[in-house]
């Protein structure tokens, strides 16, 4: 027999592998090396934590007093994950665009990211989980109770342990649940451990099921025949109470924080909903299979009046089977476990996100821009929070005694959490619904929940009297609370969920239709029910009068400085402003709130944003300007869209013409230093002979050389000068041109003949086919010689190649005729080849080439007169050059 001291030892054994499971799972996240985490397999059991103690325990129970009705519990997330696929899926992409952390952040994001909304649905939330949580503590303790019983040792007392119990569960989830700001950077950890869980809680409750039929039944046809002996087999089926069960889990299976917090908010894939979608159903079929033969053999076996509740485990310890109910305890406490840890987890998200950080934001004096670290303030919050939650579920666990069936405190809590159905169903699909809508309806059927069934649950020596529960407050009878206006007979849950979600539904479609919603509503509707035609954020701030700076000190509070820094780095390299903030443009506002949004929720990060914003949103009148929302919603989006790349293209363009400018402006230095040693070296040379000249007494040869060599110093100095005089003349669009039909061929020939050889004795072989240059122009031919005698000097004297080579090819194309120049040297670098043209621009030794640059500035200029261009043509080899003229 297994002593309750050993027990105990198991169980923090137990408790310490899950430790390192989480550890482990985390570690293998942060390296890298987690890829099997984010597997199907691990998210199907993931959502294992819907099958809590109640299933585990409290479905045996169920079967034993209301027969086949548990099964209901099983259907509704059945019809969900078979029926409903396309709604998880669109959840599932809504998560993920909009960074929703929590239930309480879907609607308040959904509903103009309202965060009053997002306080009820918290609220709701805390209140309507704490009896599951209550549910969890009460059957660990009564799985403790069963081994001390049966052993005879001595245990604590009932509240005492399940004080330790939340304790221990409080401290796990610290530790494991809050170790990362982001809610959207997932708590692999803990979902590892839930994974393990599952496969402990599924094997205990297969093995107690095994036992049953073929340990203590004579196998399948003996475990059949008792089944149908048993009043279980009664096929008495209350069509209301089967609707209203079925309705229920299907709800909680949408609504629970812990659901949506594994279904939405840890999923990584939306491929991994078409596993789970029949993976999930085969996990509660497996669940389920064994509970009618347990719960009839308990009826059989064990004394009248024994807990059914319990069955899964005194069944094994009234046939001496240690080990088994040893291992089924290890079950049970996995499914009430991981239900507590995840459902802590959203818990605190939620009132961290919802209701901490508001009251935080308001009192600050600085507000969002102040300096400080958030984090630390987001965690502390959470970790409260999670010892806040447990708390309360201790605390219910105290004041409701224990005593009820763990179906009965678990439907309480569905019934609480489907509440937040009407404004989840409708926000995804009806683009009318609004935030009056949505908190009407949250509010009626809340209260209507809270009275009818939420305080009742305490029993008569609790909150409510028994003269309030028979004769209704005041004695007005038709408020009642399990009798609404005179209806009487119906099962106090059906009650409960008839008449809070009628309120709950009809006031939702009332105050929807009777209110109009505000701008960002409008916007945050369309991307909710049109998230598969655009899966963003609604592009919802103008610029306002934020300041980069401000922003991003509030942006390193709350993601911390290396992320914080990254994401404004990336959007500057975006808007072409490497090096600087970048601007604060509607995109990056959005941006930067959807970031924030992982951590502090969407309607706190829309607040903290607004506050240094101080913009509005969007204007009613660009709301109004068109009927059809959906249509004004995506041409708003499309015009940000593209007034931002305009921007950032204007942006790459000032950066490229700023370092253009630059590199000129250093060509210019050089352009007129270059030009003073022109001028100075002629004319020096001038003076000198000039000086010598006058001096007399030399001989006739010498006289004639220095005479040759000043005139050839005025040439040179002429040449520059009319150069410079030209190119000036050009610019100011001043010259006159000699226009007059001619020839091609004559044209290029004149050209080659003044400029294939020159006096520095440099010669080039050029290369061309005059039958193909027999093109009639009309043209100025002086002004186009020139341009072509340029070209035909700068490639003898820039050419590199041992054995200079020019190849000149004339073809037509349409009205143009192509003129190319293509050399056999080395070519312009490409870094080089965009400052070419500009008259300041040098590429080479200005001492080895000689000139003074102004070539190609030149013949630019002349063939924008001429009616056509030359431009340079990269990837021929060398250098070459395609002059464009008119036929």
């Amino acid at each position: 027999m297994v002593g309750f001291n050993l027990l105990i030892g198991v169980s923090f054994a137990y408790v310490g592998f899950l430790f390192l499971v989480a550890f482990w799972g985390d570690r293998q996240a942060r390296t890298g090396r987690g890829a099997w985490l984010r597997t199907p397999i691990i998210y199907t059991l993931s959502l294992s934590i819907y099958c809590t103690a109640w299933t585990f325990y409290g479905a045996v129970g169920y079967a034993a007093r209301s027969g086949l009705e548990f099964v209901t519990i099983y259907l509704g997330p059945t019809l969900v994950m078979v029926g409903w696929w396309w709604v998880l899926r669109k959840l599932v992409r809504i998560g993920r665009a909009q960074r929703i952390t929590s239930i309480a952040d879907l609607i308040s994001s959904r509903y103009g990211k309202s965060n009053l909304l997002g306080v009820l649905v918290t609220l709701l939330a805390v209140v309507g989980t704490t009896p599951y949580i209550a549910l969890q503590l009460q059957s660990v303790v009564l799985s403790y109770s069963v081994f001390a019983d049966v052993s005879g040792d001595a245990q604590a007392d009932p509240e005492a342990t399940a004080f330790w119990v939340a304790a221990g569960l409080a401290a796990f989830t610290v530790l494991f649940g809050t170790r990362n700001l982001d809610a959207n950077e997932r708590h692999h950890g803990v979902v590892t451990a839930i994974a393990v869980e599952a496969v402990v809680k599924l094997v205990a409750l297969l093995a107690v099921g095994v036992f049953v039929v073929w340990g203590v039944s004579g196998g399948a046809g003996d475990i059949a025949a008792r089944i149908e002996a048993s009043a279980i087999s009664d096929w008495d089926i209350d069509g209301a109470r089967w609707a209203t069960m079925i309705f229920l889990s299907a709800a909680a299976f949408l609504t629970l924080p812990r659901m949506f917090q594994v279904l939405v908010v840890e999923n990584v894939d939306e491929k991994q909903l078409a596993t789970a979608s029949w993976a999930f159903p085969l996990y509660m079929f497996l669940m389920s299979l064994f509970v009618v033969p347990i719960a009839v053999v308990g009826l059989q076996v064990l004394p009248t009046g024994a807990n059914p509740d319990l069955f899964v485990l005194t069944v094994p310890l009234h046939f001496d089977q240690g080990g088994l109910a040893m291992l089924t305890f290890l079950g049970g406490f996995s499914s009430a476990t991981s239900m507590v840890i995840v459902a802590a987890i959203a818990l605190s998200t939620m009132m961290s996100n919802h209701i901490v950080m508001p009251i935080w934001l308001s009192t600050r004096s600085g507000g969002a821009a102040m300096s400080g670290d958030v984090r630390q303030i987001v965690l502390v919050a959470r970790r409260i929070s999670i010892a806040a939650v447990l708390g309360l579920g201790w605390l219910y666990y105290h004041f409701s005694g224990g005593g009820a069936a763990l179906a009965a405190i678990g439907l309480i809590s569905f019934a609480g959490v489907a509440q937040v159905l009407p404004a989840m169903i409708g926000g995804l699909f009806w683009r009318g619904a609004t935030r009056v809508g949505a908190a009407l309806g949250l509010t009626l059927g809340f209260l209507v929940w809270a009275y009818a069934l939420f305080l009742p649950s305490f029993g008569e020596t609790g909150i409510m009297s028994a003269a309030v529960m028979a004769d209704g407050p005041w004695g007005i009878g038709w408020l009642r609370p399990q009798a609404f206006f005179g209806v009487e007979g119906m099962d106090p849950v059906v009650h409960a969920i008839f008449w809070s979600m009628m309120f709950n539904t009809s006031g939702f479609i009332l105050g929807s239709l009777l209110s109009f919603p505000r701008p960002i509503e409008r916007l945050q509707g369309a991307q909710f029910v049109n998230v598969f035609e655009h899966s963003r954020t609604a592009q919802g701030w103008t610029r306002g009068n934020a300041e980069s700076e401000d922003l991003l000190v509030m942006a390193q509070r709350i993601m911390g400085p290396s992320e914080a820094q990254a994401l404004f780095q990336a959007e500057s390299a975006r808007q072409g402003k490497e090096g600087y903030l970048p601007d604060t443009t509607p995109d990056f506002l959005r941006l930067l709130e959807r970031e924030l949004s992982g951590s502090v929720g969407a309607a706190t990060a829309h607040a903290m944003v607004g506050q240094i914003v101080g913009g509005a949103s969007v204007s009613v009148d660009d709301l109004m300007a068109v009927a059809d929302e959906t249509q004004q919603i995506l041409e708003y989006s499309s015009q940000l869209e593209a007034k931002s790349e305009e921007l950032a293209r204007t942006a790459r363009q000032l950066q490229e013409a700023n370092e253009k400018l630059t590199a000129l402006s250093i060509q210019k230095d050089a352009f007129l230093s270059q030009i003073s040693h022109e001028l100075r070296t002629p004319m020096t040379s001038i003076r000198a002979f000039s000086e010598i000249l006058k001096e007399g007494g030399m001989e006739d040869a010498d006289t004639r050389k220095y005479s040759s060599i000043i005139q050839d110093e005025a040439i040179r100095l002429t040449r520059l000068l009319d150069d410079l005089l030209d190119l000036s003349v050009l610019e100011a669009g001043q010259v006159t041109l000699n226009v007059q039909p001619g020839n091609l061929h004559d044209v290029l020939e004149r050209a080659v003949s003044a400029a294939a050889s020159g006096r520095d004795g440099r010669h080039i072989d050029i290369r061309r086919q005059p039958t193909q240059e027999d093109f009639a122009i009309r043209t100025d031919p002086d002004r186009l010689a020139q341009v072509f005698i340029n070209l035909i000097a700068n490639a003898r004297k820039y050419c590199d190649a041992d054995t200079p080579r020019l190849t000149i090819s004339a073809a037509a194309h349409r009205d143009r005729i192509h003129v190319d120049f293509v050399d056999n040297g080395s070519g312009i670098p490409a870094d080089s080849q965009g400052m070419i043209f500009e008259k300041f621009s040098r590429l080479s030794d200005q001492q080895r080439a000689g000139g003074a640059g102004l070539g190609l500035a030149i013949c630019r200029e002349i063939m924008s007169k001429l009616g056509g261009g030359v431009t340079y043509l990269p990837g021929q080899g060398g250098a070459a050059f395609r002059v464009t003229l008119p036929r």
